[in-house]
C-alpha cells in the first residue's frame, strides 16, 4: 500500500471519512455541531481571524474524532475481549476528543462575549 499515487491516497482518506460518517454517531454529531458553529459565527459577523481559528478548531476536532475511531477499531480487531490496557488507550483517545470539544465550547463563549460587547 505504500507509495500510492495522490489520487489513490486521496481516495483512501475520503473512504475513511465516509466510513466514519456512516458508522460513527460521534463523528456525525461533531459535524452537526461544526455546521451550527459556522452558522452562528456567520450570524455574529466575525472577522477573518475568528473564522480562521474556528476552522482550525473544527478540523482538529474532526481529525481527532477520526483518530479516536481508528484506534478503537484497531484495538477491537486485535483484541476483541475487554482488556484493561486497551480500555485505557481507548479512554485516552476519547479524552483527547473531549479536551478539544471543551476548548471549542470555551472558544465559542469567549467569541460571543467579544462580539456581544
Amino acid at each position: 500500500m505504500k507509495n500510492q499515487n495522490f489520487a489513490n491516497r486521496l481516495s483512501f482518506a475520503l473512504n475513511g471519512i465516509k466510513h466514519a460518517f456512516k458508522n460513527e454517531s460521534s463523528f456525525r454529531a461533531q459535524l452537526l455541531l461544526a455546521v451550527i458553529a459556522i452558522v452562528y459565527f456567520y450570524w455574529l459577523g466575525v472577522t477573518m481571524v475568528w473564522w480562521t481559528i474556528l476552522i482550525m478548531i473544527i478540523a482538529l476536532i474532526l481529525a481527532m474524532e477520526l483518530l479516536n475511531t481508528s484506534i478503537e477499531a484497531l484495538a477491537d480487531h486485535l483484541h476483541p475481549e475487554v482488556h484493561p490496557t486497551i480500555k485505557i488507550v481507548k479512554d485516552l483517545a476519547a479524552g483527547a476528543v473531549l479536551i478539544l470539544s471543551v476548548a471549542a465550547v470555551i472558544f465559542a463563549v469567549l467569541t460571543s462575549i467579544n462580539f456581544w460587547h
